[in-house]
């Protein structure tokens, strides 16, 4: 059997397995457990938040022959076909390479034709801001006139994309960006699951770069276990391309120093050693903005922290693959 991902195979199966998204989790379970479901919903938010996955459970639910609390029993029918992606009456579209009139009429003409097996006949279509503005005018007739038996889950990272006219014919909710506190929860309930030992500096340094996404969270320590059974600081570094705490610090303190000559060569350091400059100035910026925190009651260390910090900061904004040595290397002489 081909190898699974570990965000494939940790994905939720419920709305209590998700992480970070509670305030929209409790208003579903509710909708199921009374059965006052909408026939539209738009899921929005940052990548690797769990916007599919709940789309994916929500349509579990309310087709599930047993729900449990609001959330899918697992064990019915319906739950085992969900499960393996294999239930009839939930539609998975990729609008990416969906996205032409046609294929948005192909729905039309199905959506009146009943459920096979379960009570709903549910249609997912993710990333629906990649519909043409022709496709969307067709979807907006169907969202205007559903049949009863028909629920519309549309997911998007790119809200401002949509017309006002579909955004106002659906339930909207905002999936957050995941907490690392949230991040590290899982990926620790994760390694305990399938026996990895780990350093808890190691989750925490996996949970920065995430960004708040689980899905890249996981991804990464999906690359740093790879043919081990332990998970270091040393691994997600090295896997990552990214510095130890220790150089990040001491290039921030010669910065700091005004010290151009030992920040240049701590950085030169840093690139030959494959680090990825993106990687040293989201590094940086992270550092410089903790000692902000740490000086605030003193005005004249703050404004040449801000100074500094900015002078980064633009420099992570306008950095491209031609010119990113060079872009990091102004910053730091600056």
């Amino acid at each position: 059997m081909a190898y699974k991902t570990l965000y494939r195979v940790f994905r939720p199966r419920t709305f209590d397995e998700v992480y970070g998204q509670q305030h929209i989790t409790d208003i579903l379970k509710k909708q199921v457990m009374t059965g006052q479901l909408s026939h539209a919903y738009l899921f929005y938010g940052p990548r690797g938040t769990g916007k599919t996955s709940t789309a994916k459970i929500l349509a579990n639910a309310m087709n599930c022959l047993d729900p449990q609390g609001g959330n899918p029993c697992g064990k019915c029918e319906v739950c085992t076909g969900a499960a393996n992606d294999a239930f009839v009456d939930i539609v998975e579209i990729d609008a990416a390479s969906n996205n032409s009139v046609d294929n948005v009429r192909d729905i039309r003409e199905k959506v009146s034709l009943l459920p096979a097996l379960g009570k709903y006949k549910v249609y997912i279509i993710d990333e629906v801001h990649m519909l043409s503005p022709g496709a969307f005018n067709a979807l907006l007739k169907t969202l205007e006139e559903p049949p009863a038996h028909a629920v519309f889950i549309l997911a998007t990272t790119e809200i401002r994309k949509l017309p006002a006219t579909i955004l106002s014919r659906c339930q909207r909710y905002d999936f957050k960006r995941i907490t690392e506190e949230d991040i590290v929860a899982r990926l620790r309930e994760v390694a305990e699951k399938t026996g990895v030992e780990y350093e808890e500096e190691a989750l925490c340094m996996i949970a920065q770069s995430a960004e708040g996404a689980m899905r890249d969270a996981l991804s990464v320590m999906d690359q740093c276990i790879a043919g081990q059974d332990s998970l270091t600081l040393g691994h997600v570094n090295e896997a990552m391309g990214i510095a130890d705490t220790e150089r990040t610090r001491a290039l921030c303190g010669a910065v700091l120093g005004e010290n151009p000559a030992e920040a240049l060569g701590l950085l030169q350091g840093m690139l030959k050693d494959g680090i990825e400059p993106h990687n040293i100035l989201r590094d940086i910026i992270v550092e410089l903005s903790g000692q902000l925190a740490k000086e605030a009651a003193d005005a004249y260390r703050c404004a040449n922290l801000l100074r500094v910090l900015e002078v980064f900061i633009l420099s992570l904004i306008h950095i491209s693959e031609p010119t990113r040595q060079a872009e990091i290397s102004y910053a730091v002489f600056c």
